[in-house]
């Protein structure tokens, strides 16, 4: 048989008028166990009317190719108008919160549905077996297309919709830490990113910057972490309720390995003082004064204190040990190590000599040196505060 025999404007036109009778019975099965659907057929025939028109033409289009070359794949004949229509489908159903798997399984009924009413009225317009061949085809394969297009969309939308949380959420991360935010502004920012507002929270961080290992740190955390990003590279995150019973345990166990730091619990309007402590962490952690995995800020704050400013640390030391600068290297190791173990004791013997497996006697030689270097420096409570700093936190 040939084309010239296939009579498209009849069979066209007897289509279109059986249209209503075809949606009709579509939507009677579908009432049982997709009555959504069934009454989205009902509320909404504008929407499905487009559709089915396109089908049924696209339908044709496809029967006739299939006569002139039955070896050709019909695959990827569906034109741009058809896809795009079905893609908006797909997209809506995820907009409405229905399943990609319902969707498929009722155009599966459908395309059942519509090649018993193309059959129907095939047969009824005596059309010949190899045109009944070639329109049995063209159903299941264009349904199978419209299938995958309304997939598409779904799986589109649903990347697209991700995206878009995302990057509320980054947003309202960069909201919390700008430190300028109101409450108002906060609660609107949350209930647009789907993030439930904590009492408190904390910031963790990356210590050495990397995007990669930040990417995977974060998403070891719990999903109510917000990301953090700056300069468009992923640093970090803010997690909500730090300190909640349990909290620290299992922080330890996400971060582990990672090289983390957590910032101290804070409201979250000080979230920003949250960040610039860990920020610190970081740098005594990248310089190995801090040596935890993960580092918890709380647990540092002494020696975040100190450490805050390098150069005055550096100055303190300078002034604090300028006494010993006479001495050999050797030396000056052993008469620091003893006066910061003198100071650590308040000048136990019995208890300096056991830390540092040296004879009482030894440490009172060391102790008379030390006395001879500083003076009267070593009975003065200031003084010995500021030894005890320059020397329990060395250099990196």
């Amino acid at each position: 048989m040939t084309i010239a025999t296939f009579d498209r404007a009849r069979l066209e036109d007897a289509l279109l008028d059986g249209l209503p009778d075809l949606v009709a019975e579509v939507r009677d099965r579908l009432v049982e166990h997709w009555p959504d659907y069934a009454a989205f057929l009902d509320t909404d025939r504008a929407a499905v009317v487009k559709p089915a028109e396109l089908f049924v033409h696209r339908l044709l289009d496809m029967s006739i190719a299939n006569l002139a070359n039955p070896e050709q794949t019909t695959l990827d004949r569906a034109d741009e108008t058809v896809r795009r229509v079905f893609e908006e489908i797909g997209r809506r159903q995820l907009q409405e919160g229905n399943d990609l798997t319902r969707l498929l399984t009722a155009f599966q009924l459908g395309a059942r549905v519509a090649w018993r009413h193309v059959a129907a009225t095939a047969l009824r317009l005596d059309f010949a077996p190899d045109n009944l061949a070639a329109l049995a085809d063209s159903v299941f394969v264009f349904v199978n297309q419209l299938s995958f297009s309304a997939a598409n969309g779904y799986l589109q939308e649903q990347i697209e919709d991700a995206m878009a949380r995302e990057r509320r959420r980054e947003d309202l991360a960069n909201l919390l830490l700008s430190g300028r935010a109101g409450t108002e502004a906060i609660r609107t920012a949350a209930q647009q990113a789907a993030w439930r507002i904590p009492e408190t929270a904390a910031v963790v961080i990356y210590s050495d910057g990397n995007q990669e290992p930040a990417g995977t740190l974060v998403a070891r955390l719990e999903p109510g972490a917000l990301p953090i990003r700056r300069n468009a590279v992923l640093v970090g995150a803010i997690i909500p309720e730090p300190s909640g019973p349990g909290r620290r345990l299992q922080l330890s166990r996400e971060l582990a390995g990672m090289g983390a730091v957590v910032g101290n619990s804070v409201a979250l309007a000080q979230l920003p003082r949250s960040l610039e402590i860990a920020r610190i962490a970081v740098r005594l952690r990248n310089t190995g004064v801090l040596t935890d995995d993960p580092v918890f800020a709380d647990e540092h704050l002494d020696a975040l204190i100190v450490w805050r400013d390098e150069a005055l640390v550096a100055a303190l030391r300078e002034e604090m040990l300028a006494p010993l600068a006479g001495e050999t290297d050797a030396a000056r190791e052993r008469l620091a190590e003893t006066l910061a173990s003198w100071l650590k004791h308040f000048g136990d013997r019995q208890a300096i000599a056991h830390e540092l497996s040296i004879h009482p006697q030894t440490v009172r030689y060391r102790m008379a040196r030390l006395r001879a270097l500083y003076g009267d420096r070593l009975d003065d409570p200031e003084s010995r505060a500021r030894l005890f700093l320059a020397l329990e936190w060395p250099g990196p």
